[in-house]
Formats: structure tokens, sequence, C-alpha cells
């Protein structure tokens, strides 16, 4: 996440016991010894939008204000601690930074899966890492928590579900994520097309893409890239290059055509832009390769005998996230999920 570019807390050491213990990753009861392990992760801070919630509602309002002084002298040092706006400018703050950390979660396909208010940072950093996943295949309704039956914290609701949260913070600044959330969307996915300026039509253009994606089932990373690869022309002439496989899956849309058209008008509007700068600007920011939950199987299955090469593999690969390397092409990283793993999910436990 962090080489994503992406706020996050990061990982400083994971260490394995031999001692088993007993895990049933999917409550079905098949219970099973894995290795226990245990990772230690860093944050400026691991307050969160529930350590205030949980004051609030008990009534603590001292202790309250107490961390609320602390955090933002300790965190937000442009909020002068005699401001008598203090708070509401902390809030403003928590509320933009919170909008731009979910954008650009969903702008790399990546679902959290737990989204209550107690995994919910007040410096806006990814935290609490459990049952998250990537997309692939695109699907607004995406849910990597085995757990989550009713969909609460599918990808497509996570801005809703971050905007209860900052709810629980300030209900009257219920518009202002609602404005930041959509604007902050609008313009990662503009980036993701290589799209210049403002135009009245690009809004149409980004959701007649999901559309096309959904529908066909497109990978989600994977298009992006691979929109960054090829020219217009190969577009236009629908001669797509056979190993470009996610846009091969796009172009059996009967709209696709469609798209194309409206896509290359846009583009061809753009002054001074080659397809060069273009190609070089998307591939800056879609990735070629996210943490999908079937590589990280893989190295967990390997690990648990003890071997740990893909571990260093995946943590190599995953530091240069937009640079093709030729490691992660040999071990499939960029290439279909394996039909073993294409319904592979995760939960609390696993």
């Amino acid at each position: 996440m962090h080489f994503l570019g992406i706020p996050t807390s990061r990982a400083l050491s994971l260490v394995v016991s031999e001692e088993a213990v007993w895990r049933d990753q999917f409550y079905n009861g098949s219970v099973r010894k894995e290795k226990g392990a245990v990772v230690l992760r860093l944050a400026p801070s691991w307050f969160r939008i529930g350590s205030l919630e949980v004051l609030t509602r008990a009534g603590e309002l001292d202790i309250l204000r107490m961390l609320l002084n602390f955090v933002i002298d300790q965190h937000f040092t442009a909020i002068k601690p005699n401001d008598p706006n203090k708070y509401v400018a902390f809030f403003s703050a928590v509320v933009n930074e919170t909008a731009n950390m979910i954008a650009k979660w969903m702008s790399v396909g990546f679902a959290h899966g737990v989204c209550n208010t107690d995994n919910f940072s007040l410096l806006s950093i990814t935290i609490d890492y459990g049952p998250f996943g990537f997309m692939e295949a695109y699907n607004p309704n995406f849910v990597p928590n085995s757990s989550d039956d009713e969909g609460r914290y599918s990808i497509g609701a996570q801005a809703d579900v971050g905007l209860f949260n900052l709810q629980k913070l300030l209900e009257a600044l219920l518009p202002v994520l609602s404005l930041d959330q959509r604007s902050q969307f609008h313009e990662l996915f503009k980036a993701k097309l290589g799209l210049l300026g403002d135009e009245e039509d690009d809004a149409y253009l980004i959701a007649f893409l999901l559309k096309l994606m959904e529908d066909t089932g497109s990978d989600f990373t994977m298009t992006f890239r691979q929109l960054s690869e090829v020219t217009l022309l190969q577009l236009q002439n629908n001669s797509i290059p056979q190993e470009l496989w996610a846009l091969w899956d796009l172009s059996s849309h009967e709209y696709f055509s469609d798209w194309v058209k409206l896509y290359s008008q846009r583009i061809g509007s753009q002054p001074g832009d080659s397809e060069e700068t273009r190609t070089g600007r998307m591939t800056a920011v879609n990735p070629c390769y996210v943490l999908r939950n079937w590589m990280a199987e893989s190295a967990i299955r390997k690990a648990e005998n003890n071997d740990f090469s893909e571990v260093a593999l995946l943590q190599q690969v995953l530091t240069e996230p937009f640079v093709k390397q030729m490691k992660a092409e040999s071990a499939g990283y960029s290439s279909r999920t394996p039909a073993w793993a294409s319904q592979l999910r995760v939960s609390c436990s696993s």
C-alpha cells in the first residue's frame, strides 16, 4: 500500500512461532492448526474515530477534550492551540484526508473489509489490515470478507461507510465529505485514463468504462494498466495484442467500440499531448502488481513449510508496483488469477 502511494501504517517485523494455534478460518466449524505469528506495525498514532466515539458515549467529555488537544498538538500542527475553532478545523482536516484515503483505496481496487469506526484512523492512514482484498474482476459489490454476508463493507460501499463513520465525529460536516469524495474519485480516475483538464463528459466516460468492466468481469488492476500500454490506434482498430488479456475481456462488450470512440475523441482534444506522454502518465498511476489473495496464499503455503522465497519475492515486487519486473512476470503476478484461487476469500480469522 505504501508503494502504491496510499497513506498506511507500516509493517516492521513478522515473528513466526513453531507453536500451532487452532483457527476456524471461515467460521464453518472446519478447525485446523496453523503456525502462530505476530506482525509488528508502526504508525505515527493509533488513535482512531472510535477512540473519540467511546468517550462521547461514556460522557467523559473532559477526557475527550484532553485527547483531542493531544492529537491536534502532536499531529495537526497547522492548527493553532488557541484557535477558538480548532475542533472544527480538526474535523475538517480529518474529513478531507479520509475522503482522499478512501478515494485512493478505490482507485487501486482495494477493499478494507471491516470499515467500522474503530478501524478508521484519525490521521487518515490505512490501519487494521484484516480480511482485506484487491478486487480482480470488476464488481462494485466485491466483498473480501467471508463474514460480511450482507455486503456492508463492499468496495462500492466504502465511501458511504466512510461518511457514516465521519458523521460520528461531526454530523454538520456531512456535505463536505460528499463533495470532496466525488471530487477525489473523479480526479484519480481521470489520471488513470490519462485525461488532462476538465471536460463536461469526463464523469460519463469513467462511468461508461466501469459499467463495461462490470458487465464483462474485466480485471480492475490490469484493465487500467493495459490501457496504459496500448496505443489509441490499436484500440480503434480492435487490434489489441493477445497478451493484454484484460483488454481482450473488455473488448468483448458490444459497446466497447462506442467507449473507444469517446475516449479517443477526449484524448485527441488534449493539445500537445503525445502517445508517449499519455502512456507515461498512465503507467505512473496504474500499478502492474497488487497483493492479490492468491499471491498471499501461495506465499503462505510455502512459508508453512519454511520456504520464505515467495514472501521475499512479494516484498521485492510490491516495493515497485508500477514497474514491470521479470521475476514477477515469471511468477504470473500480472496474469489471470489461477483457477484454484478464483473464489478465494478471507475472514477476520484468516
